[in-house]
């Protein structure tokens, strides 16, 4: 072989082992490569896969009541949550592996247990807390505040049956109807025939749920109490403005009451008697909750009726003149009754009965059934005039709970009625109806630090409405509508911002209207006790009532649906295209801002402003004065203001105080003027204080100071004749009586005030234990101590002033088993 031959061997040899190496150093690199890929893929999942949810359910062990507010945490990982109304929680990212659950709350003692958490598992736990004789006031601050944190819950307040019982009541028996009154942003006008105004909405506009049920009038004649019954109250939550796409079909407001299970461990119960009504309430097992798991069903029952009918004669017979209300309806009608009764009935006149009954089925796991029932009467007798209402509903709602999903999903379907009269002397009768049905469909998906919702509602409803105007127009409705709305919404929270945006999407089938209503809160914690929040949105409605705003005090209200005929802007010529509503619904736009701060760990201040623009109102027009006159009118209004509240919690004291500044405007085209629940300013404060080495004595205060109502002045009088005689009517020589006259209104509309209004209610409880479950509640208690006179109303043609009620001592007593 040649030289040549051997360099040439020795060259190729060489290149094929640098190919080589060169290969190897590729399929290296490329394993490198792949390797980190995946493990860059599988990693998290991999993470993930070692990561498990714990959720359950945390009940008082004596009865079974589900417990709200809990602290649930997994100890040494900074994992935890707060339990909700139905005392459930979910807590996910676990690390897989021996964990320990802690679950505290005020007045029980810690929970503490071992848990094996699974790759991928949902862990369910029954938790049942037993009742310390150590007060943790520390504990109950933190749930609270943790939920405060992680939640927007602007203009949203939520009320418990505790805060209710601590407010002095008329007659000694705490009702949700005399708290709502002390809220910031809420107007009552009065004791007798009271509506109730939150943040610029009148009733009609504000949508009051029970478990789900639309209740058309929740409030009875005598104003201190509701058809709600306090011993059945879980939670109340008032959400004045800004609410979130969860909640719909209001342009105004929100009052939401959820009711609770009955005893899932034992028979109980109470009766209660005062001069103003009796109640009782019967609960119980079906079958019995145990603690290592298993289903329960159970039982509520309660009850009330009025007594204060009855009981008046005796013991209220100075309460006088309250039959005698010539002018509380329609005041601005003329006076054409010449037979009217006059006497005066002393007494206390106001007639009521509520029945309400719950069953509920409960899962191992936490999934719920509740089937429910309801009826609500009420009816006044003022001698001249009889009005009345009834209300009747049903229906069911659940909670499931899958086993290996984060998805909750629940839903309801009720259908309710009310009906309501009114019969005046020598006038034709009022009638409404309104009945409906309600179903919705509810997902709720819990991440870490979020929380997604969605769902579908159905609700429609039929219309009865019957009238005739003073100058004998009829106008009545009968119509069936049907309203189809889905919603969503986010809440997330990214350090130390709350975000929550949502869009609710309406369709008013009847109107073939269909409405986008986008929603959006925020909440930013500036420190762990500073918090700034803002939430807004648009809203609209289908519903409308046909309260008259001019009457002082007004007892009838009709309800309608959206009507079908054309409508005109405010102000414009009827009849004319281009004066025609661009739609025929109620719409708003709200806009909410505050900060809320945590003073100490036991006192809390709130400040929130706010502004309601009512781009389009709907009303019956009751003076339409020939029969060509639209039957409905158009306006505009605004509501805006500034609303403060603080709130004290010691272990022996509460302290509230609430003060609203407020203005409310409505524009007919014509004028703007304010409607007759504009009040600039409304405080209320309330107080009580535990006394006894066992707290057995309790003394409670409210007191309310509110501007005067406006009201629409007299400018003078006229001789009404109603030719009865026909041609024979003796014009010149008619005898010209009270009842003859008729009113003469001032051009500005509302332009006078009533006078300032103001109230103490003042109580002192005794608590008799007899045993672990038994117990007598005496409660002495007097509404109006200091005997304030408030007006009620002014019968302008006899120049009479009525008042509200005058000073009302009472005794209670209330036997719990």
């Amino acid at each position: 072989m040649s030289g040549e031959q051997v360099s040439l061997r020795r060259f190729c040899i060489g290149q094929d082992h640098n190919v080589e190496e060169n290969h190897g150093l590729s399929r290296i690199i490329y394993m490198r490569n792949l390797f980190f890929t995946l493990l860059a893929v599988l990693l998290p999942i991999c993470l993930f896969a070692q990561k498990g949810t714990v959720r359950g359910n945390v009940f008082d062990k004596s009865n079974a009541v589900p417990i709200g507010f809990a602290t649930v945490s997994i100890e040494g990982t900074g994992l935890g949550a707060t339990t909700d109304l139905n005392g459930f929680f979910t807590v996910g990212n676990i690390p897989a592996g021996p964990q320990k659950l802690r679950v505290s709350f005020l007045g029980y003692n810690d929970y503490l247990a071992d848990i094996e958490i699974k790759f991928g598992e949902i862990l369910y736990q029954n938790i049942f807390l037993e009742e310390s004789g150590t007060e943790l006031q520390e504990v109950v601050v933190s749930g609270k505040k943790k939920q405060a944190k992680s939640e927007v819950q602007v203009s949203k307040i939520a009320v418990t049956p505790k805060q209710i019982r601590a407010l002095p009541s008329a007659g000694g028996q705490a009702d949700v109807a005399q708290y709502l009154t002390v809220l910031p942003g809420v107007v009552f006008t009065g004791d007798q025939g009271g509506q109730l105004y939150i943040r610029g909405g009148s009733p009609v506009q504000n949508r009051i749920l029970l478990d789900g049920m639309t209740i058309y009038n929740p409030f009875h004649s005598i104003g201190f109490f509701s058809v709600f019954e306090t011993e059945l109250i879980r939670n109340v939550d008032v959400l004045t403005g800004g609410f979130n796409a969860d909640y719909g079909g209001r342009v105004s407001a929100v009052v939401d009451v959820k009711t609770r299970e009955g005893n899932r461990k034992r028979l109980a119960g109470l009766v209660s008697a005062s001069p103003f009504q009796a109640k009782a309430v019967i609960e119980g097992p079906i079958v019995k909750l145990k603690e290592e798991g298993g289903s329960s069903i159970s039982f509520i029952l309660t009850g009330k009726k009025s007594l204060i009918d009855q009981t008046s004669r005796a013991l209220y017979n100075y309460v006088g003149d309250t039959s005698n209300i010539f002018g509380l309806f329609e005041q601005s009608e003329l006076w054409k009754a010449p037979n009217r009764d006059t006497h005066v009935v002393r007494g206390i006149h106001f007639q009521h009965e509520d029945l309400y009954a719950k069953v509920t089925f409960l899962s191992g796991n936490g999934t719920k059934f509740n089937v429910f029932g309801f009826k609500y009467t009420d009816a006044v007798n003022y001698g001249i005039t009889n009005y009345g209402w009834n209300s009747a509903g049903g229906g069911g709602d659940f909670t499931l709970i899958p086993a290996n999903s984060n998805t909750i999903i629940s839903g309801v379907v009720t259908v309710s009625g009310y009906d309501t009269y009114i019969e005046e002397a020598d006038r034709l009768p009022r009638t409404s109806g309104i009945s409906g049905f309600n179903a919705a469909l509810n997902f709720t998906n819990f991440g870490r630090n979020s929380e997604f919702k969605c769902g579908l509602e159905l609700t429609g409803f039929k219309t009865e409405f019957e009238f005739i105007n003073f100058k004998g127009f009829p106008i009545g409705q009968v119509e069936n509508t049907t309203e189809i709305s889905t919603y969503a919404k986010y809440r997330k929270k990214i350090g130390p911002l709350v975000i929550e945006p949502g869009v609710r999407l309406q369709y008013y089938q009847s109107l073939n209207d269909f409405n986008p209503e986008p929603r959006l809160g925020l909440k930013y914690n500036i420190s762990d006790r500073l918090r700034f929040k803002a939430a807004g949105g648009y809203y609209s409605q289908n519903l409308l009532s046909t309260v008259n705003e001019r009457d002082i005090v007004n007892l009838f209200v009709g309800f309608l649906s959206g009507p079908e005929e054309a409508l005109y802007k405010p102000g414009t010529t009827p009849g004319i295209e281009a004066n025609r509503a661009n739609h025929r619904l109620q719409k708003s736009i709200h806009g909410v801002g505050g900060f809320e701060i945590d003073v100490t760990d036991n006192f809390d201040l709130n400040v929130e402003g706010y502004y309601k623009r009512f781009t389009q109102l709907i009303a019956v027009n009751r003076y339409k004065l020939a029969a060509s006159d639209p039957n409905f009118i158009t306006e505009t209004g605004d509501a805006y203001g500034l609303d403060i509240s603080v709130k004290i919690e010691a272990k022996r004291a509460y302290l509230w105080g609430a003060y609203s500044y407020g203005f409310v405007t409505r524009n007919d085209g014509i004028q703007e003027y304010p409607p007759v629940f504009d009040r600039r300013h409304n405080l209320n404060l309330v107080g009580t204080y535990q006394l006894g080495k066992k707290k057995e004595w309790e003394a409670g205060v409210r007191w309310n100071f509110g501007s005067g109502f406006p009201f629409t002045q007299t400018q003078g009088f006229y001789n009404n004749v109603n030719f009865s005689d026909g041609v024979n009517t003796d014009i010149l020589g008619g005898n010209s009586t009270a009842q003859q006259l008729g009113i003469i209104y001032a051009a500005q509309r509302n332009g006078g005030r009533l006078p300032y209004y103001h109230r103490m209610d003042i109580s002192m409880k005794r608590i008799f234990k007899f045993g672990k479950h038994s117990l007598l509640e005496v409660i002495a208690s007097a509404t109006n101590a200091y005997n304030r006179p408030n007006i009620f109303y002014f019968d302008r043609v006899r120049y009479t002033r009525v008042n509200q009620l005058p000073i009302l001592p009472s005794l209670s007593a209330t036997f719990q088993f």
